[in-house]
């Protein structure tokens, strides 16, 4: 067998091409530059933007074919490439907004939970209690916070912050708003890769004019996406809301969803969860409850993780009602709009718990 040298290796490796980029991955320099030899012995590393990239083993094959086929059967290389990654944990920017004390995502492990109306309800009640919220639609491919706001016909206007041309946002029963669905014809769908998404929701976030708020809440898209990841690298997130039905099938997203955040890479607190559609409660007959999707299936849950039930919000008409009109349930006195009032109170004292339990050096004001 010929003599083994780095750029012999590096040759054999250019005949690897990465799917769909039409480019090797010595050229994407994704070969790592500690290229090991002993003897017939050859190991090196190869170097992934993420851990969840799906051509993992693929490539590591595909090297170590190459090596055998180009230069010799002989090497000894199989086992001994290593896979290496660029992002193993978020890197969190500078804070893009400054005068935000704490962001809230709410999020669900599948669509269909309510939890949009959850979002706009809870945003509605903070600022009730007289708080300054924000509130950010970042469901880029469903938007719906304008509709349930009535607010979709709002144009947008610009204005120029400390030199940056910046977006206003349009502001609706005491919360500043913002969502695609201003910016994009609300008829068509937004057929956008992964990466464009992730870039038009990074420009609402940092391009837009927020001000001081005290509760900067984000309303996510359904599931684990990029977008969520774009989310958690960009906003030091003070911690997430999962919102669920009783029911199981729900419930199993849901678990997946708090995996999602309390994953060492993404590492975002869980505040508790919210029980939507706990019951149903005809209007003329308050104390009548009738369990269609099951019974305190959140609150089991809850119970099992050890995280807070926040609320559990009963489901009437009047909450599909009152979000088809752009007037959520939360400014009733109402039963389902008392109990968004109390879940506001229930997310304020798992912000303060948080920060309490934080060093010093890292608490953030959570009162006005």
């Amino acid at each position: 067998m010929q003599t083994l040298y780095p750029n012999l290796i590096l040759d054999a490796l250019k005949n690897v091409r990465y799917p769909g980029s039409g480019k090797n991955i010595v050229e994407l320099e994704m070969v790592e530059d500690d290229i090991r030899i002993d003897g017939n012995q050859v190991s090196f590393s190869i170097i992934f933007d993420k851990s969840t990239d799906p051509f993992i083993k693929s490539l590591i094959k595909a090297s170590e074919t190459a090596l055998t086929t180009y230069i010799s059967p002989e090497i000894d290389v199989k086992g001994r490439i290593t896979a290496k990654f660029r992002h193993e944990a978020p890197v969190k920017a500078d804070n893009p907004l400054p005068g935000v004390k704490n962001i809230i995502g709410v999020s669900s492990g599948k669509g269909g939970v309510g939890k949009s109306t959850v979002a706009s309800n809870l945003a509605v009640a903070l600022a009730r209690l007289g708080y300054k919220v924000g509130l950010l639609d970042a469901d880029i491919f469903g938007p719906s916070i304008p509709k349930m706001f009535g607010v979709e016909d709002e144009p947008i206007y610009m204005e120029n912050v400390n030199g940056q041309d910046c977006i206003i946002p349009v502001e609706r029963h005491g919360v500043k708003l913002l969502s695609i669905g201003f910016l994009v014809d609300r008829n068509s769908p937004v057929l956008w890769r992964g990466a464009m998404a992730s870039r038009a929701l990074n420009q609402l976030i940092t391009q837009v004019s927020w001000g001081e708020l005290d509760y900067f809440l984000i309303d996510m898209p359904p599931g684990t996406s990029d977008i969520h990841l774009t989310l958690v690298q960009t906003l030091a997130i003070t911690g997430a809301v999962i919102v669920s039905t009783p029911q199981q099938v729900a419930l199993a997203d849901a678990r997946k969803g708090i995996s999602m955040f309390t994953d060492p890479k993404v590492n975002v607190p869980v505040l508790g969860i919210v029980e939507n559609m706990a019951w149903f409660t005809p209007a003329p007959h308050p104390d009548e409850r009738y369990y269609i999707f099951g019974r305190d299936g959140a609150k089991e849950l809850a119970n099992e993780l050890g995280i807070n039930l926040l609320a559990q919000i009963p489901m009437v008409g009047s909450i599909c009602t009152g979000g088809d009109q752009g007037e959520p349930i939360a400014l009733a006195d109402s039963i389902t709009g008392e109990a968004f009032m109390r879940l506001a109170d229930s997310v304020v004292d798992a912000v303060d718990a948080r920060n309490t339990s934080m060093p010093p050096t890292q608490k953030v004001e959570t009162h006005k």
